[in-house]
């Protein structure tokens, strides 16, 4: 059976992914104006939501992504989600619980709605982080269109996933040769 230390690398890479994303939308946030975050405030707020959603649950094993706070602050003032990004990161350097990969249980999302008894799903640390990582990148790209139809300019890379970046480098790659 593997130890938690055999996971210790592959734990820090999804960490230190998701610092990223979190650092990345940091830059964005702070290069924007009021105005102009207002705009994708919304999409900010929910990604940081699911992160709290997700380091509230990782102690108690019971991750339930509907139980978001939706603090419109958040999506209505940069430095309000600017100090929640600064929080979250440091929340995820401190907690030991995401070195390892122990069993976490999910809530199935609007189990409410689906009226099941039995509502919570298998996951781990790392899938969640894998999850949270995409989510990421899914929302940031839609931060990108609504920036970029705004005028507002955004690195290249912003919304991008990494395999795509990748890819585009290796096509770049293999044109210049």
């Amino acid at each position: 059976m593997a130890t938690q230390t055999n996971f210790a690398p592959r734990q820090n890479a999804l960490l230190e992914m998701n610092r990223n994303w979190l650092a990345q939308g940091l830059r964005l946030i702070s290069s924007l104006s009021q105005e102009s975050y207002e705009a994708c405030g919304g999409q900010v707020r929910h990604i940081l939501d699911f992160y709290e959603c997700f380091l509230n649950g990782v102690e108690s094993s019971h991750i339930d992504y509907d139980a978001r706070k939706r603090d419109e602050s958040i999506a209505r003032c940069a430095q309000a989600a600017s100090t929640k990004i600064q929080a979250l990161m440091a929340a995820m350097d401190s907690l030991p619980a995401l070195r390892g990969d122990a069993i976490v249980w999910v809530r199935m999302e609007d189990a409410e709605g689906l009226h099941v008894d039995h509502d919570f799903l298998a996951s781990s640390i790392g899938r969640e982080l894998m999850v949270l990582s995409s989510h990421t990148v899914h929302h940031f790209a839609l931060i990108a269109m609504m920036l970029r139809q705004r005028g507002c300019e955004v690195e290249a890379d912003f919304g991008v996933a990494p395999s795509t970046l990748r890819h585009r480098a290796s096509q770049a790659s293999a044109e210049a040769a």
